[in-house]
């Protein structure tokens, strides 16, 4: 039976590496032992519980290759973590590697920026962006409509908005940590 119907599984070609212990137990996967690395992938920013290889060393914040073909440092995704279930020192880098990523693909933040919809009749995307409350998103809308933006710092000069990054970055981690309902930027 055909079912072409059904869109292909998204699956993430790059992580960052949150922490890692080299003689671990995953927590996904019963049985799966060796080099367990917590990482946040980089499109659907979602927790990964990752196999290193044998023999491989990592780093903190280093940006891993995790598509389907062609890795050279990870076996297999074992499966995605639950933000309480990282450990301690994970949680720590969370926001480092946050800001990583959101510096790294600014385009594609700023292009949401410029693409965010209502959610609700009431309720607009952009007010869930902590630092954006009904006067800025009137502005961030008014503005979209002459120019799209073409980066944060020229968001925050047109519309006045301090640091839209450290916004963004704080729904992230908002999102993450499971303090709101609504995903604006993880992929659950």
């Amino acid at each position: 039976m055909e079912r072409s119907h059904v869109p292909p599984r998204k699956y993430e070609e790059y992580a960052y590496v949150l922490d890692y212990v080299t003689r671990g137990r995953a927590t996904t996967v019963r049985g799966r032992e060796g080099i367990i690395v917590t990482a946040i992938g980089e499109d659907r920013l979602t927790l990964l519980e990752v196999l290193g290889m044998e023999g491989t060393a990592f780093d903190i914040g280093e940006r891993i290759y995790i598509g389907k073909e062609g890795r050279t440092k990870i076996q297999s995704v074992l499966g995605k973590l639950e933000h309480s279930h990282i450990s301690a020192a994970a949680q720590s880098e969370l926001k480092n590697v946050i800001t990583s990523i959101v510096s790294n693909n600014e385009k594609r933040f700023v292009d949401y920026i410029n693409n965010a919809q209502p959610l609700t009749p009431r309720i607009h995307a952009l007010e869930l962006i902590p630092g954006i409350g009904k006067t800025y998103m009137k502005t961030i809308l008014e503005e979209r409509e002459k120019t799209k933006f073409s980066s944060f710092a020229d968001l925050q000069e047109r519309v006045g908005l301090k640091e839209p990054i450290r916004h963004i970055i704080d729904r992230i981690m908002d999102e993450i940590t499971g303090e709101v309902k609504v995903t604006l930027f993880v992929k659950k």
